[in-house]
Parts: C-alpha cells; structure tokens; sequence
C-alpha cells in the first residue's frame, strides 16, 4: 500500500503548503480508505460525498478509529480544527489522482481487464497463474469503478511486480477515465454483450465503452480480446495499427484457441493449439470459463509464463465469491451464482447446470435480470423459449421480469414443472426448494445481486445439513 508522509502527499496532488491543516507533513500515511468501518491505523480518511451520506461528517470519527489523517473538501464549510488535514478542491478527484501518480512511481507491470461478461473469472484466473513466478495483487471483491479502481492501485506493495485490475462501467467514457489511471501494460476484453444496455441503449455503444481501454495503454502495450464476439471485432479496422494486438477464441483462426476439452463438476480439461501447454486443468465450472482461461493465458504468456508454470497456476485460481460456488450436502449439489445476472451469463450457468452429472434431477432458480433497458422483457422471454425440459427438469423464478421467463418456458413443460415467485413469496419459494432437497438433484441459483438470493442458498444448504444429521 503507499506509504508516503502527508507532506509528500500534498506534493502528489499538487497542493500548496496552506493547504496543511492541523499537523505537519511529517505525519506517515499508511494507506488509505474511504470507509471509517474499514479503517486501519494509520490511514489516510478521504471523506466521499454521496447521494444518501457525507463522509465529511464522519472524519473525527476515522481519526478516532486511527486514521493518521483526512482529507477535506474546499466546499464542505469550516474544517473540523485539531485534525490533520489536506484541504482539496474534490476529494474524488484526489483520490484518483493520488493513484495515477503512486501509479506512474512504481514499476509494477498492470493487466487491466474489462468486459461485460467474465472479466471477474479472468481476473482471477490471470492472478492464479502470475503468482507463480511473480508477486502479484489483483483487484478484491468487486472494487471496478472510479472509486474502486484508485483505491486498488492505492494498496498496490510497493514490491509488488504484477498486478491484475479489474475495470467496469455503466457509461461512457468511465473505463477511459480507469485504463488513464491504471496505465495497463496488458488490456483485456473478455466480451461485449447485452449488460447495461439500460444506459447505453445500443450494442456498439457498449463495444464503444469497452474499447476505451485501450485510452490508457501504454505505448507498446498489448491488447488482448475475445474474437468470437462480432461486436467487438467489427470496430478493431478504427483501432489505432500501432497497437500490438492478440485474439483468443474457440475457432481456429484466433491466435489463441482451445483444440480439445472436457467438462465435469470438478473443473474443465482442455488442450490449446500450442502443444508445448499439454493438458490442462481449471477448477471452475462451466464451458464459459474455458474462454476466461484463454484470455489470462494469452496474458500470462506475454508477461513471461512457461508452460509448467501456467499448468500450475491454474491449480491455485481463487474465485471472487458468488460465482459459480459449489456446494454438497448429501445427495444434494447447489451452485450458487448470486452475484450477478445478465443473459449470456444466466445462458452459460444453465449450460453449466445442463451438462453436470446427467443422472441427477436439474432444478434452475432465476431471478430477474436488471439493466437491460427497452429489450428487457423481450430477453427475458428469450431465455424462457429457450430451456429444455429434458435436460433441466424444473424452474423457479423469482421477481417481476423473470415471471416472463416462466411463462415463456411453461408450454414446453409438465404441469407444476414452472413456478413464478414475486420478490415478496421467498417462504413460498423456499418451500419449493426443501422438497426439491429432499431427492438427488443439482441446484443452480442465479440471479442479480439486488435480489440477495445467497440468502436463499444458505437457507438451503442448512436444511439439507439439518436433514443429513438426523438420518
């Protein structure tokens, strides 16, 4: 994390001497947060103005918790007088500012990774395989925007070599704005797709965003993105040509391409079109994830892998929470991928649930997806035409929008095989799913994470545990 005095501070962001309240700058500034509930001794406070709250009002407080010092906003009225503090004009623009220049002074190479679709998995897989041979910190949790994103390069060691720093967006020109501050050495595209079309209503507008990583790249950087995706490669013939640039994908033709592989609840087993790579081994779930696989390879070999050591870093792959998480409790399996929901990846989690163990019973719950603007129930419905009762044998869906895919999908299906729950009928939902428990049957819980349907998983999972210990 930066370590710097508060005096060295206010010279990175460009601060005059009077701007120092209440201390001298020799006062040793150990990381920062914007978060008086995740305060550490000796952090630097910077106080975030929101829609519902002011940080401002809680800086004695982040002192009292141990912050060495704050800063204050010019237009937030008198400062609080005996606590050390910078005084800036925006502390949001401070606050990405210190980063870009704690950036720029360390020598740690930056992988920026952005995509509507798989840039968490990427982000985790690529951490897996560089921490093999270098020291290596990637982005925690979900910390992708314009706050996230400054606070990530703000913890970066100093010592640290490689870090992998996940970008997200709801607009445009917000990924330029993170990929400026992050300066990638490597910038990734794992996918363009239907996500957010609520703010930016088309496609090519999403492409449009996503391609503005490359703002930020440095000069011989490369640029790594998935070629399946004709939203994304019917804009790289308005690319700069100086930018070095790699495809991965499923078809041949791509630099990158798997040439075998082989799913199961353990993981996936696949081959690439390098022999030097032999088997290899991924233990997360779902075709999907072979794509993510491909682009952090593709990265991890650019940055100086071998072959052995890819091997062994996709052994030691830490997953972000709520993706795809797999539990057994007896006869019963719960994949739990509560964190997000959009129709390519609500599409890839019920593949996934399709091809595990053919034996077992397949119970989907859904719930409604969220930012899809106009096309929204025209999606959802989409979604419901297109389940397959002999390969998923009950749905459950929960929420207004997700309704439309029960009722889609209700013709092809037994009478009671469909069920539609309101947001308000969790206990009914629930009771649904203690029957379901009570046989031999894979449950995949998917939905957005404004729904917390990760309540309803532990719900679950504590029944089954319940029922296990009495038999």
């Amino acid at each position: 994390m930066i370590r710097r005095t508060l005096g060295s501070i206010g010279v990175m962001l460009e601060l005059g001497g009077d701007r120092l309240r209440g201390a001298t700058g020799e006062i040793m500034v150990h990381g920062v947060s914007t978060d008086t509930r995740t305060i550490q001794p000796g952090n630097l406070y910077i106080p975030i103005r929101g829609p519902r709250f002011n940080g401002h009002d809680y800086v004695r407080e982040a002192i009292a918790s141990g912050a060495a010092a704050a800063l204050w906003g010019a237009s937030e009225g008198e400062p609080p007088a005996g606590v050390p503090l910078l005084i800036v004009d925006d502390t949001v623009a401070a606050l990405q500012q210190l980063a870009a220049v704690y950036r720029r002074l360390l020598s740690t190479r930056v992988v920026g990774i952005t995509g509507s679709n798989g840039k968490t998995s990427t982000k985790d897989i690529l951490a897996g395989l560089l921490s093999v041979a270098y020291r290596t910190q990637k982005t925690a949790g979900n910390l992708n925007n314009e706050l996230g994103v400054p606070l990530t390069l703000l913890s970066l060691a100093e010592e640290t070599e490689m870090a992998v720093v996940e970008m997200g967006m709801s607009g445009l020109r917000e990924i330029a704005l993170l990929s400026t501050l992050a300066r990638p050495d490597v910038a990734i595209i794992t996918s363009v797709s239907e996500v957010h079309l609520a703010d930016l209503h088309t496609r090519e507008r999403i492409a449009e965003a996503k391609l503005e990583i490359l703002e930020g790249l440095v000069s011989e950087g490369l640029f790594i993105y998935n070629a399946d995706n004709p939203l994304l490669t019917g804009r790289l013939a308005e690319l700069d040509p100086e930018v070095e640039r790699l495809a991965f994908g499923e078809a041949e033709r791509h630099a990158l391409h798997p040439t075998s592989w082989k799913l199961s609840e353990a993981g996936i087993t696949f081959t690439v079109n390098d022999p030097a790579y032999g088997p290899l081994f991924l233990p997360m779930l779902g075709k999907h994830q072979l794509l993510n696989a491909l682009g952090a390879i593709a990265a991890a070999r650019h940055l100086g892998l071998t072959p052995e050591q890819v091997r062994q870093g996709l052994l030691r792959v830490e997953a972000t929470g709520m993706r795809q998480e797999m539990a057994a409790v007896g006869n019963l399996m719960v994949i739990n991928d509560a964190y997000k929901s959009n129709p390519p990846s609500l599409r890839a989690a019920l593949e996934t649930l399709m091809t595990l163990q053919p034996h077992k019973r397949k119970v989907a719950v859904i719930g409604s997806m969220v930012e899809l603007g106009e096309e929204s129930d025209a999606l959802h419905t989409a979604i419901g035409e297109g389940l397959d009762p002999s390969r998923i044998d009950r749905v459950l869906t929960i929420g207004a929008s997700a309704a439309l895919i029960a009722a889609a999908a209700s013709p092809c299906y037994p009478a009671g095989a469909v069920t539609a729950f309101g947001e308000d009928e969790r206990a009914e939902l629930m009771a649904a799913l203690r029957d379901e428990a009570e046989g031999d049957c894979i449950v995949l819980v998917k939905g957005s994470r404004s729904l917390k349907l990760e309540a309803l998983v532990d719900e679950l999972l504590a029944y089954a545990r319940e029922r296990e210990a009495v038999r």
